[in-house]
């Protein structure tokens, strides 16, 4: 694995020039700033939520993005249906794990979905503490602990799992139990926007479509919507101009913003 801007301009390029299908089972409050986010990016975004088509939707997609946000008995069995289909298709999958600890039924229902086999899970600290756990944390859907507090338990989460792990706050962490690479890039304004972790799982997804090694390509999106999102606070003038600007920022990314900006180490780990 070795990442560079080389590697995040090679494949931010494969994204636009695939534009990958990516199936979205997500919550109702994003919905549309992840596919804004995907379409801005390059790929080719679908919501498709019902039990009676996923499966067969799963079947022509790239990727699959589970997000468990809005959750209710009928989206969960969709999820596992999907979930299942996509391991037996070959289509990677990302969970992403909205609020597991903030009752019982979303901690099981995380759970569930994370024994059937996705390629990343990718939260906040406190979801991804509570998932690895199995207690509750959290604030609702909102993180209480730093991301740095979560990555131990991100490790081994990432061996129970066989899945990479993403980590996502002021540094965001991306380990498959051995590797970590930590992005340092983003800015405090974007958590003042809904929904923005959601967008960077449906990215990983994109560029889950265009890359087998699920480390690098959860590191590489992190890193580009991570730069995106620094580029346009630089610009925004509050959170109303910022999600905005941000979808502008991903459609323009080119390698010379990404060498300037993009800002990541590799961490060895014992």
């Amino acid at each position: 694995m070795s990442l560079t801007a080389e590697t995040l301009w090679k494949l931010l390029s494969a994204v636009r020039e695939r534009q990958p299908l990516v199936h979205n089972i997500t919550n109702f409050v994003v919905m549309n700033n992840t596919a804004n986010a995907l379409l801005a990016l390059g790929a080719s975004p679908a919501m498709v939520h019902s039990s009676d088509e996923v499966e067969d939707f799963v079947a022509i997609s790239q990727a699959l993005v589970i997000n468990i946000g809005t959750l209710y008995s009928e989206q969960i069995a969709a999820c596992k249906l999907a979930a299942i289909k996509a391991k037996a298709a070959g289509v990677p999958w990302i969970l992403d794990p909205v609020g597991a600890g903030a009752t019982p039924y979303r901690r099981a229902a995380a759970a569930a979905l994370a024994g059937l086999g996705p390629n990343v899970i990718r939260g906040n600290a406190s979801e991804i503490l509570a998932l690895a756990l199995e207690r509750g944390q959290g604030k609702g859907v909102d993180s209480t602990q730093g991301s740095d507090a979560a990555l131990e338990a991100a490790r081994h989460l990432a061996v129970r799992a066989r899945a990479t792990v993403a980590i996502t706050g002021a540094v965001d962490y991306v380990t498959d139990g051995q590797r970590v690479i930590a992005i340092d890039n983003g800015h405090p304004l974007m958590a003042r926007v809904t929904g923005l972790g959601c967008s960077a799982t449906a990215v990983i997804g994109a560029f889950l479509a265009v890359e087998q090694d699920a480390l690098t390509a959860t590191a590489a999106a992190l890193a580009v919507f991570g730069t995106a999102g620094e580029l346009a606070a630089a610009e925004a003038t509050g959170p109303g101009t910022l999600q905005v600007t941000l979808l502008d920022q991903l459609y323009g990314l080119n390698e010379q913003l990404l060498a300037k900006t993009s800002r990541w180490q590799i961490i060895t780990c014992s």
